[in-house]
């Protein structure tokens, strides 16, 4: 059994990081309000955006979307993997790397590149696939107009023909306790389907429908992107503020088992005390 000194030292330890943990725990609680708000009130606009050039395109006769819309022959894929800058979260960001490699394992035989939008993706995927630089200043300052510069510079790898395929990889949120790994084709977009399709004679449009849908695809990549980022933000400070919690009650736990050794390591030093005192005063007396 170890010492009392020892096993003291290690309750201060202990006791030291439950409360590093706990305020972690504490600030992305804060941080992940504020980011499930961001989130949760941008999702009505992406929906209804979806759902608007859906009704539009579902009224237009032929292909609709024009470059954006070129199916190609998948040599070149471009993965798009986001993640966070700092650990602490769980796996968070491990998830997002197991499904960039499954991908890969997906698209063999192609060329695969990563286009990495945080740190810890990027330090982890430069090590195994070729990536496009690095996208780690865009959380310092989240805003739609920062995350339309990357959808452009994806939007014209595609169109140049630099890749065939883009996907974005990210968590989505769904509470502070699950976050759901997704995969979206960003580019080429995909067929448009609707269920209900809007009468012709419904609406007057100025311009042309067909120069209103090409107006609102870009606009539709910049907030599908931006809605990615959102997501996997608000999906990092949840899991980061439940890893803190978990790791702060198994630091509890840890300190109170060490206590309990403590307590019964003191009581039986006591006791031999006791013991030999008594031991030496019969010997005296005898």
């Amino acid at each position: 059994m170890a010492n009392l000194k020892e096993i003291r030292n290690r309750i201060t330890s202990v006791s030291s990081t439950m409360q590093i943990t706990s305020a972690m725990k504490m600030v992305s609680a804060a941080k992940l309000k504020k980011a499930q708000d961001a989130i949760t009130a941008m999702r009505p606009y992406a929906e209804k955006l979806t759902e608007l050039l859906q009704n539009l395109s579902a009224t237009l006769e032929g292909e609709v979307g024009g470059d954006y819309t070129t199916q190609r022959e998948v040599k070149k894929v471009l993965l798009v993997a986001i993640t966070s800058n700092r650990g602490l979260c769980g796996a968070f960001n491990t998830n997002v790397i197991k499904e960039i490699k499954n991908r890969t394992q997906f698209y063999a035989g192609k060329q695969v590149d990563v286009f990495p939008i945080g740190k810890k993706g990027n330090d982890v995927l430069a090590k195994t696939h070729k990536v496009h630089g690095h996208h780690n200043a865009i959380f310092d300052h989240l805003t739609f107009d920062n995350v339309a510069g990357i959808a452009d510079n994806l939007t014209q790898k595609f169109l140049s023909g630099e890749y065939d395929r883009i996907e974005l990889i990210y968590n989505q949120f769904k509470n502070a306790a699950t976050q759901i790994v997704q995969t979206e084709q960003f580019l080429p977009l995909a067929p448009i389907k609707s269920d209900a399709a809007v009468a012709a004679g419904d609406y007057i449009f100025e311009p042309s429908k067909e120069e209103i849908v090409l107006t609102l695809i870009p606009k539709s990549l910049k907030t599908q992107l931006y809605k990615g980022i959102r997501d996997s933000f608000a999906s990092e400070h949840g899991a980061r503020m439940t890893a803190m919690h978990k790791a702060t009650d198994n630091a509890t736990e840890l300190r109170n088992q060490l206590k309990l050794t403590y307590n019964k390591a003191r009581q039986a030093a006591i006791t031999n005390e006791i013991l030999e005192i008594v031991g030496g005063a019969e010997a005296l007396n005898g």
